[in-house]
């Protein structure tokens, strides 16, 4: 007459423990990485949408604004934006605040946009 056990061994525990661990381990960098890419998506449409602010003021004035806010004032909760602009040219930034994980984000530490839809570094806009 054979025995039968119900439940669980330790060893079968532990297993199933360092399956799960290994898994984590290869998924969290790739999680860390796409949530990186979504928030610089962020960053590359506000710098979008204040280019076109800065084409319209464009039309309307004689020269490009020099104001954030007279470009709409793109808001993250991870990066700043800014501009400098002069007659005809202008350069759009966004800078990661300090204190965010974008701060980490040794790739793109800077996305610039300018008036020739010159976009910097290229990586930071796929």
């Amino acid at each position: 007459m054979q025995i039968y056990s119900k439940g669980v061994t330790l060893l079968e525990v532990m297993i199933v423990i360092v399956v799960v661990a290994i898994l984590a381990a290869i998924a969290y960098p790739s999680y860390i990485n796409y949530l990186t890419k979504s928030r610089r998506a962020e960053a590359v449409r506000g710098l979008l949408s204040a280019q076109l602010k800065q084409e319209e003021w464009r039309v309307s004035h004689a020269s490009y604004s020099n104001s954030i806010t007279d470009l709409g004032n793109p808001t993250s909760d991870y990066y700043t934006f800014s501009v400098s602009a002069s007659g005809s040219t202008y350069l759009l930034k966004a800078v990661p605040k300090s204190g965010t994980p974008q701060a980490n984000d040794s790739t793109c530490s800077s996305i610039t946009l300018n008036q020739q839809d010159q976009r910097l570094p290229a990586t930071c806009w796929e």
